[in-house]
């Protein structure tokens, strides 16, 4: 089943001539991000030798999904950076200050989708804008639909998970040390994951 549609002019034209999947066409509507069925966190190579794994506590964010055409559905999503947590807390007030995220002055990640790709099967490609500290720049994350359920208390839920990798250099993050042996201390290179559950809002 799919969710998003090629942004082009060729697979328009296709999509208009073919009938609606009406499963398909029944997850239209607006979907809250479930912050406690979600998560959104990262990995970073730490002293050439090692990953640090992380994720964001406090996050929200909001999906809207419009099945009869795909492309044009949307993604909104808020990250508190405060609640960043990679398990250890001089390394998390580390990461909050001005040698890193700034969370005083900059509490907020942003994304904003600004149109998506099916890739093919359940897998899609949402490109956006994507903002830490003053900083927006494009973001392209390659996600697959894992379907949809109703949970026990009713509520109608879509997920999704996927991931995408950034240069923190080019947010402004560029906080390093030299290592004695060679190379630094932390990798530019970030992996950025996202395992999402959202909640169809009622009519």
């Amino acid at each position: 089943m799919g969710l998003f549609g090629r942004k082009n002019t060729e697979s328009a034209t296709t999509t208009a001539t073919l009938p609606v999947d009406p499963a398909l066409a029944a997850l239209t509507g607006d979907y809250t991000i479930d912050a406690a069925h979600s998560s959104i966190g990262f990995t970073v190579r730490h002293a050439m030798v090692t990953n640090v794994r992380g994720s964001f506590g406090e996050h929200e964010g909001s999906l809207k999904l419009n099945g009869s055409d795909p492309s044009a559905s949307s993604a909104t999503i808020d990250v508190k950076i405060a609640s960043i947590d990679t398990g250890i807390g001089d390394r998390d007030n580390h990461l909050r200050s001005g040698d890193f995220f700034d969370a005083e002055q900059f509490p907020l990640m942003s994304f904003r989708s600004t149109e998506a790709a099916q890739l093919g099967g359940d897998k899609y490609r949402v490109t956006g804008d994507l903002t830490i500290k003053d900083v927006t720049k494009p973001l392209s994350i390659d996600l697959e639909f894992n379907g949809t359920a109703t949970d026990p208390y009713g509520n109608e839920r879509v997920g999704f998970e996927g991931s995408a990798e950034i240069l923190r250099s080019e947010w402004g993050l560029t906080w390093n040390a030299a290592l004695e042996t060679g190379g630094v201390m932390v990798s530019d290179k970030v992996k950025l994951n996202f395992d999402i559950s959202a909640i169809k809002s009622a009519a």
